[in-house]
């Protein structure tokens, strides 16, 4: 199998594998461990509680690992202001930064001309479009299937991914619904340049800030076992299922504004369940592809899994 793509090169990595961003997870020790495997692993800066701290979790990351990282910035309509954490991701000239869940003008104008790359999560084809016009090195796709935050239409990852490379002329990442080799070598083969994978890499010993009854409940998801909240806020995201989303769609369907809903859907509702495992005081973020994950493995591990499945599909059809 010939692992050279667009991103491989364009990030410096071995394998076009991309960790996710997970909000209240992504730390240096997941980071490096994709990293070292090779792949890019991820930072969440947004999850820290000022810059100075994500300088710190940026020098523990280096500290583990010399190959290539990324800070993800996941931005959005209820969160702080961001330009004093990409300011230290631009004075430690970490490789690279993505940005999720909101307008990434703010912080592709600040990037500009720093030699960082630049990736833009998108959920459709004019998203994608106007990232590629602002600056963005490559855009990762996410459809429905994805966990977290996605988009407003239903579209899938096996639709968007080709639509999306027939669009722009800067690499596709694929997202959404990807767990293994064989969900590469599906996203290689509609023109992607790489993936991004955020649940898989939650159910791995490396991602030591999820709690073991997080990390369970992804194992034992069916394709049922997921539902997207926040849809009447116009900011749907998908997670597992669970009695506390069942009160949130509840009171969706019952015309709930933001304040109403605010307490279900905060960050500590979500840590409650994800850091603590209090399943009944929270939620988590997951993707459809929870129901294909069974086995929590170790980075390197899944990176062999992944390999070895490719390779084999390769020389299939060889």
């Amino acid at each position: 199998m010939n692992w050279k793509t667009k991103i491989t090169e364009l990030l410096s990595i071995r394998y076009p594998v991309i960790q996710g961003g997970l909000a209240y997870l992504a730390y240096s020790e997941l980071a490096s461990a994709v990293s070292n495997a090779g792949g890019l692993g991820q930072i969440t800066a947004m999850s820290l509680e000022s810059p100075e701290k994500l300088r710190e979790e940026i020098h523990k990351t280096r500290n583990k690992t010399v190959h290539p990282f990324g800070v993800n910035f996941a931005i959005g309509s209820h969160g702080r202001p961001y330009e004093d954490m990409v300011q230290v991701a631009i004075e430690e000239q970490v490789p690279v930064v993505s940005v999720t869940g909101g307008n990434p003008k703010g912080v592709l104008d600040m990037l500009s001309n720093t030699g960082i790359k630049k990736l833009v999560l998108v959920a459709a084809k004019r998203q994608a479009k106007k990232a590629e016009e602002l600056g963005a090195d490559a855009v990762m796709v996410v459809g429905q299937e994805g966990g977290g935050h996605i988009g407003r239409s239903d579209t899938g990852t096996f639709i968007l991914t080709p639509e999306v490379v027939d669009t722009v002329e800067i690499p596709v990442i694929a997202s959404g619904g990807i767990s293994d080799g064989r969900g590469v070598m599906a996203a290689l083969a509609l023109g992607a340049e790489g993936v991004e994978m955020g649940t898989r890499f939650i159910a791995t010993k490396e991602c030591l800030h999820a709690h073991e009854k997080y990390k369970q409940s992804i194992l034992d998801a069916t394709d049922e076992g997921t539902t997207v909240i926040k849809i009447s806020l116009g900011t749907p995201a998908r997670v597992l299922a669970n009695d506390w989303t069942d009160q949130i769609l509840a009171l969706e369907k019952q015309g709930a504004d933001y304040d109403k809903l605010k307490t279900l859907i905060s960050g500590e509702a979500n840590k409650s369940f994800i850091h603590m495992g209090l399943e009944k005081q929270g939620f988590g973020w997951a993707g459809q592809v929870s129901a294909r994950i069974h086995e929590e493995l170790s980075v390197q591990q899944l990176f062999d899994k992944i390999k070895e499945e490719a390779d084999y599909i390769s020389d299939k059809w060889r």
